[in-house]
This record gives C-alpha cells, structure tokens and sequence, in this order.
C-alpha cells in the first residue's frame, strides 16, 4: 500500500506522518489490493480535518472526518473507512470473483446473487445549456443538494453540488 499524505495549513510533522501510516496502514489487513491511498490533513478555523481517498477494485472508498484533534481526526476516518469496508465486503468480493470468473471463463456460467440497492424512484428531465454560475442558482432555487446540467462553455454533462461546509463543488468528465 502506498500513502500519500499531505497536508493544507499544517506542517505535517514526523510523528504525524507515523501515526498516519500506522493507521492508515490498518486498511491493509481488508486486502492488499489497495494502491495508491490518499491522505490530506486539513486545519481550518481550528478544526482538524483528514481525508482519505482509497481505491480497491474499481471502487474508491472515501472518507472524511474532522474534530478539534488531527489524531482523533485520523482515528475517526480510520473507523469509518473500516465500516465501509465491512459493508460492502461482500459486494467487493463478488466484484473480484466475478472479474476472475470473466477472466478465465468456466465451463458453466455461474450465478452471483447481488445485494444492491434499490432505486426507488426514477425521473427524467431536459438538460438545458447553462453556465456554472446559473447551474448553481438553479439548483438553490429548487432546493436541492446537487443539479444536472450542459455546460454551456464546453458542451458536457456536468453536476454542481453543495458540499457540507456550504461552499460549491463541480464535476465535470475528462477529456
């Protein structure tokens, strides 16, 4: 497992940079297909924020948890990624048995029940063209969380969101 740490508005200091590896390095015993895990410390406002981004098997585990103590930050995410992993261990496994079965191809097919959730409802809507700034607008107008909509600059499907400390965020597809 490699981990990158980082850190905003913090000088991330030896026994820092341990005590996340040593955590962080917990994820480890779940599998040993993690790859690149990404860890960012964060003070802001006196709050201690630490973010990890963790791919395995075409999923990213993400997790995100602040206190008034970095090491208490880390030990939360920590746990909250270990959650995650636990409940969706088995949608995991199934990925990785399904990509080992496509890849050697048996004999007989083989069934995998699939635990997934349900949508519950589906709706459809007009993508109008639209700058980020409206977009943003828009989606405060129908008091939503997130908004669907064409750029107008470059023609794509983007989604703008509020993120929980109220400022925006933007998604947007690679070229």
């Amino acid at each position: 497992m490699n981990i990158m740490i980082r850190g905003k508005h913090i000088e991330v200091t030896d026994a820092l940079k341990e005590y996340v590896l040593k955590r962080v390095g917990k994820l480890e015993k779940y599998s040993d297909e993690f790859m690149d895990v990404k860890v960012t410390l964060l003070v802001e406002e006196g709050r201690h924020r630490v973010e990890v981004t963790a791919p395995i098997h075409g999923i990213i585990l993400r997790g995100e948890e602040e206190s008034t103590d970095m090491y208490a930050s880390i030990d939360l995410v920590v746990e909250k990624l270990e959650r995650q992993i636990d409940k969706y261990r088995t949608r995991i496994n199934k990925r990785m048995r399904s990509k080992v079965l496509k890849d050697h191809e048996p004999a007989h097919p083989v069934e995998i029940e699939d635990e997934e959730e349900k949508v519950v409802r589906d709706k459809k809507f007009t993508l109008k063209p639209m700058s980020v700034e409206e977009a943003i607008m828009q989606m405060n107008l129908i008091g939503h969380n997130f908004f669907v909509f064409t750029n107008s600059d470059s023609q794509a499907v983007n989604v703008v969101y509020r993120r929980y400390n109220g400022d925006y965020g933007l998604l947007e597809p690679e070229a």
